[in-house]
């Protein structure tokens, strides 16, 4: 999952979103330095990368790749997510994706002292160009691929090009998508319960 799918699947508080983000720039025992809030979508972000990247749906989608850059597959399949969430966002919450960007926008501006350097210029970059709301059209997320790609240090053209593979899958790869992320939320849920729970018991 991108950065939309992360955004969703925390609480929506401001800490919160701020942890969602931060889960893909903290790596480790780091999370502890952060406010409890932030630390626990922080564990909920590893948790449902993980549970994402081991699951069946995602690897028979990565099977749909060309072999010769398959291994950006992984890549692709998150950008590609957020697309579909955009593009289906009625579906999954009330709020309309315009107000969400924005209070999402917004909880990371407020608090920029807390990200770390290369996180507080991807955030500036995400706010000024509303990514969240271009990955509502295809060509959006084409031009995530192509960005992220100029910042791999090789071969980054490889994962702008399996934007091929995803209009060739689209309605399988979407329809992927639509069977995975309520077990999304459910991960989300249990493991933030869990995370809570623990604390209370210490």
């Amino acid at each position: 999952m991108n950065y939309l799918a992360h955004a969703l699947l925390a609480s929506h508080s401001d800490d919160a979103m701020l942890g969602a983000f931060l889960g893909d720039f903290v790596k480790g025992s780091d999370a502890a330095n952060f406010a409890d809030a932030i630390a626990t979508e922080i564990a909920v972000h590893r948790r449902i990368d993980t549970f994402t990247d081991a699951h069946a749906i995602v690897l028979d989608a990565k099977r749909l790749f060309d072999p010769s850059r398959r291994r950006f597959a992984g890549i692709a399949l998150d950008v590609f997510y957020d697309h579909v969430l955009a593009r289906d966002w009625n579906r999954y919450h009330p709020e309309s994706l315009g107000d969400f960007s924005a209070r999402f926008y917004r909880a990371l501006e407020r608090n920029s002292r807390q990200l770390p350097e290369r996180a507080r210029s991807i955030a500036e970059r995400m706010s000024r160009r509303d990514w969240l709301g271009a990955y509502a059209r295809f060509e959006g997320a084409e031009s995530a691929l192509h960005g992220i790609g100029t910042r791999l240090s090789r071969n980054g053209e490889q994962l702008a090009a399996c934007a091929a593979d995803l209009r060739e899958h689209y309605d399988v790869l979407a329809e992927g998508f639509h069977a995975l992320f309520p077990q999304l939320q459910d991960v989300a849920s249990e493991t933030r319960h869990a995370i809570l729970a623990q604390r209370g018991a210490d």
